[in-house]
C-alpha cells in the first residue's frame, strides 16, 4: 500500500483508509462483531494504517469495536475519532463543543480505543454556539498534555478552517467529497492546500451508489440512514445512473470496477487527499484498496471532468435539518 502525508502535519497514513462507521451503525443491521474485528485486522494485513471512527457511531460501540480490533497493532496504525455531538443533552441541542465536553469525550475515547493518545481528533460538526478558537484551544491543551496528537475538523468551511488553524494547526479536514459531490473544490480544498492541511473524503463512493451495485429498485431497512436521504429516493437513484454508466465505461477500458475508478479519481486530485471508504465485506475491501494501484492519466481526468460536467446529479445529499449542520 502506498503511503501519503496529511499535509504538513507529518502524519503518514495509507493512501486509502477504512471508514469503520458501517461496521455497526447507520448501514442496516449490524454485522457480527467478531467478523468486523477480523475485517479490520485483515485491512491492517493488507497495508491499511488509517482507521476512522467517532464517539457518536453507536453511540460509543464503534469506538470500542475499533479499539479491540486494533489493540494488537499499537504504534503501527493511526486511529481518528471525533467529538462534537451532545448525545441527548436536552439543554444543548444536537451539538456540544464546549471545552469541558471536548475534554470529557477525549478521556472516554481514550478508554474505548485502548490508546494512550488519540492520533487525530476531529470536531465532527462546527458548533455555532462555541467560538472555533475556543474549540481549537481546548484541543491544543489536550495536545500539550499528550492526550491527543493531531487536530482535525469535519464539514467546516474555509473561514472556520483558517480561524481554527491560527490557534492550533489543523492536520486534516474531513468532509464528503466524491465524483458526485464536489463542493469542497470551491473553497475548502484551496484553503487546505494553502495552509498545508490534509483532506479526508468521507463517503468517497457516494454511500455505495458509485459502486454500481445500487439501482432504483434498492430498499434500505432499519438502521440504514440512506432511507432518509433525498439522493436515495427511487427517482434520484434512477436519474443519477449516468454517473455510474460513466464510471463503468472508464473502468471497462482500464480493467477496473466503478468503485476503483471513483477512488482513483479522488487520489488523482491531490497528493494529500486520503479517502476512507467503508465496507463490511472482505472482497469489497480488497476491491477498494486496488484503486491505489490505478494511475489515471491527465487525458482520463479531462474526460471524466468533461463528462461529469454534462450530468446534473439529482437529490440533496442530506435532509434540510442535517444539511444545516454542515459547512459552517
Amino acid at each position: 500500500m502506498k503511503m501519503r502525508r496529511l499535509g504538513n502535519s507529518g502524519l503518514a497514513v495509507s493512501a486509502i483508509g477504512l471508514g469503520c462507521m458501517g461496521m455497526n451503525y447507520h448501514r442496516g443491521p449490524a454485522p457480527d462483531r467478531q467478523a468486523m474485528i477480523a475485517l479490520a485486522r485483515a485491512a491492517v494485513a493488507r497495508g491499511v494504517t488509517f482507521f476512522d471512527t467517532a464517539e457518536v457511531y453507536g453511540p460509543f460501540t464503534n469506538e470500542a469495536l475499533v479499539g479491540e480490533a486494533l489493540a494488537p497493532f499499537r504504534g503501527q496504525v493511526v486511529i481518528a475519532t471525533k467529538f462534537g455531538f451532545s448525545l441527548g443533552d436536552a439543554d444543548r441541542g444536537p451539538l456540544d463543543s464546549r471545552p469541558q465536553r471536548i475534554r470529557a469525550v477525549a478521556e472516554a475515547s481514550l478508554q474505548r480505543l485502548q490508546v494512550d493518545a488519540i492520533d487525530l481528533f476531529y470536531q465532527h460538526r462546527v458548533d455555532p454556539d462555541v467560538p472555533i478558537e475556543d474549540v481549537a484551544g481546548a484541543v491544543k491543551g489536550l495536545i500539550d498534555e499528550g492526550k491527543v496528537k493531531h487536530f482535525g475538523l469535519s464539514e467546516a468551511n474555509a473561514r472556520t478552517i483558517r480561524r481554527a488553524h491560527a490557534v492550533q494547526p489543523v492536520a486534516a479536514v474531513q468532509s464528503e467529497y466524491s465524483i458526485w459531490w464536489r463542493e469542497p473544490e470551491a473553497e475548502v480544498l484551496p484553503a487546505c492546500e494553502e495552509l498545508g492541511i490534509g483532506f479526508v473524503p468521507y463517503s468517497p463512493l457516494g454511500r455505495g451508489y458509485l459502486t454500481g451495485k445500487i439501482d432504483a429498485t434498492a430498499t434500505f431497512g432499519d438502521n440504514d440512514n440512506r432511507a432518509t436521504l433525498p439522493r436515495f429516493t427511487p427517482q434520484a437513484l434512477k436519474a443519477n445512473q449516468p454517473v455510474v454508466v460513466l464510471l463503468e465505461a472508464i473502468g471497462e477500458r482500464l480493467g477496473a470496477t466503478p468503485a476503483q475508478i471513483a477512488l482513483a479519481w479522488l487520489l488523482a486530485q491531490k497528493s494529500w487527499i486520503i479517502p476512507i471508504p467503508g465496507t463490511t465485506k472482505l472482497p469489497r475491501l480488497e476491491e477498494n484498496l486496488g484503486a491505489a494501484a490505478i494511475d489515471l492519466t491527465p487525458d482520463d481526468l479531462q474526460h471524466i471532468d468533461a463528462a461529469v460536467a454534462q450530468i446534473t446529479v439529482q437529490g440533496d445529499r442530506y435532509p434540510p435539518a442535517v444539511a444545516e449542520l454542515a459547512s459552517r
